[in-house]
């Protein structure tokens, strides 16, 4: 047995990659044209001591991805503490609103989501026709992502390979062999990302922000929309500029005072709840392959989990699917409730000893395209910033320590969440943060948004986070699934449109 990549990764732009994949999508081409919002010649005024060469660069747009909308990019310095040394550029996308009378950053999540994808690719599903008409749309790849000096490791083949490692970290062997299997890995993201590797943390992506800000939004302010792991980016911008921050909505919160283990236990019981969520959905629909009451339900998942572990199944591709690919697979649907029928008609196989409808669900939480190749290098980039982000403890004695807690936590997912500390063990960089609550002194307030049914970022902390911001409002959204904003609930998305476009303060306490 092996461990999926930890469900933080799962981010906004993966659902509406899956969403793609599985459903026809009709919506408007995005247009290039419209006015451009206003430069303030005091956006690049107040510069951190010995940045101010990167605050006042000369910034130019121009026409990509076939005239529909704008590219550039920021340089920014690898290393804050030195910036003098290394620079990096950043990719910037933007789409123009007819009506744009500012800007809005984006970012997906993650960490390692690509948000010039998310602006490319999701932007017309995602955010409401208001939004998109009164805003320019900028998404970014923050440092070590896709295609801003990009964290580097393995070739596509590889990644295969990778995928179809199994050992059993219960066991010393298949302990040792797990860590011999990652330090590979590690050892050759060290030895092709250059020095960026050493600072793809979210400090650093947070002061990226606020040069983008200047430099290519030409404001004051920062106006900002981050999904799940960008809400963590978000109350970081906010803790470190406080006075910049202008209208920002942090969807689908992550608790900045949670360490790494308490956040693997918050998603270990989301996801558990999530699944018995889907079996309650999935037993009234006629083509369910479960039956009888709601354990039942979950029980015979259990059974179908503890199959695959003993044997691969077998797909129409010629590849097979251990029970590490199976699992990312069935989570990835587990983000969306309209992406349930997804998840029924793979398990519909999966029952059957196909495992091809899983596997597809699989790839595309992997970013692997049908020609094999990899469309991101999300997983990379993920494994960089949190090995950064936070300290784990990767004793044996603590790993199954907390393996047996998961256990009890999620009887159906839990094993799955152990032993991450293997990920970062021989991270050849220390962690550049502690845990600790989000301080918001700023004078606009932040509208935070949490969903009750969230396996990813479970609704408490949503609570935790506009807390701990103090100017804060918290929109609550009584839905399955991962994140509010943009999944068709009307009065969600005109809660935020009236707070963003409207500028009206936010209500705190608001239900939908």
């Amino acid at each position: 047995m092996t461990f999926p990549a930890p469900p933080r990764r799962r981010l906004a732009a993966v659902l509406a990659a899956l969403v793609t994949a599985l459903t026809v999508l009709t919506g408007c081409t995005p247009s290039a044209g419209g006015p451009q919002a206003s430069s303030d010649p005091a956006a690049t005024q107040g510069a951190p001591a010995g940045l101010e060469k990167f605050y006042t660069q000369n910034v130019q747009w121009s026409p990509c991805e076939g005239g529909k909308f704008d590219c550039t990019t920021v340089k920014v310095p690898v290393d804050y503490a030195k910036p003098g040394g290394d620079t990096a550029d950043l990719a910037l996308i933007r789409l123009k609103g007819r009506n744009a009378k500012g800007n809005l950053l984006v970012n997906p999540g993650g960490p390692g989501g690509s948000g010039y994808d998310m602006v490319k690719d999701s932007a017309q599903t995602m955010f409401s026709a208001k939004l998109l008409d009164s805003y320019n749309v900028i998404g970014f790849d923050p440092r070590g992502v896709k295609r801003s000096a990009p964290v580097t490791c393995v070739s596509d083949s590889e990644r295969d390979a990778l995928r179809q490692f199994t050992a059993d970290p219960d066991t010393d062997a298949g302990l040792a062999a797990t860590f011999a299997e990652q330090k590979k890995l590690i050892d050759a993201c060290q030895a092709h990302s250059g020095p960026m590797l050493a600072h793809t943390d979210t400090i650093s992506a947070a002061k990226d922000m606020d040069i983008i800000r200047a430099a290519a939004s030409r404001e004051v302010q920062l106006d900002y929309l981050g999904y799940s792991y960008g809400t963590f980016l978000g109350s970081t911008y906010a803790t470190l500029f406080p006075d910049r921050v202008g209208r920002m909505v942090l969807d689908g919160a992550l608790d900045p005072s949670l360490d790494n283990h308490e956040i693997t236990r918050g998603q270990a019981r989301g996801f558990e709840a999530a699944v018995h969520a889907y079996v309650r959905s999935c037993l009234t629909q006629s083509d369910c392959p479960l039956s009888g009451s709601e354990d039942a339900g979950v029980a015979k998942i259990q059974a179908l989990l503890a199959t695959v572990r003993q044997s691969p199944l077998h797909t129409n591709s010629g590849r097979t699917i251990n029970v590490t690919d199976f699992v990312n697979g069935f989570i990835l649907p587990l983000y969306n409730d309209k992406n349930w029928p997804a998840l029924t008609q793979a398990l519909v196989g999966a029952f059957k000893g196909d495992g091809s409808g899983m596997l597809r669900l699989a790839d595309i939480a992997a970013d692997r395209e049908q020609d094999g190749t990899y469309s991101s290098n999300s997983n990379f980039a993920f494994m960089a910033y949190n090995c950064l982000d936070y300290s784990t403890d990767a004793s044996p004695a603590a790993m199954r320590a907390e393996a047996a807690q998961l256990k009890q936590d999620s009887p159906t997912l839990g094993e799955f969440f152990a032993y991450g500390g293997v990920n970062c063990r021989d991270w050849p960089y220390k962690p550049v943060r502690t845990p600790a609550p989000a301080h918001y002194t700023g004078q606009s307030p932040i509208l935070v948004v949490g969903t009750t049914g969230d396996p990813a970022t479970p609704y408490e902390w949503a609570g935790n986070l506009r807390k701990q911001l103090g100017n804060a409002a918290l929109l609550t959204w009584k839905g399955e699934g991962h994140t509010a904003y943009g999944r068709g609930s009307t009065c969600v998305d005109n809660a935020v449109d009236s707070y963003l476009v409207d500028r009206k303060a936010p209500t705190d306490g608001t239900r939908c």
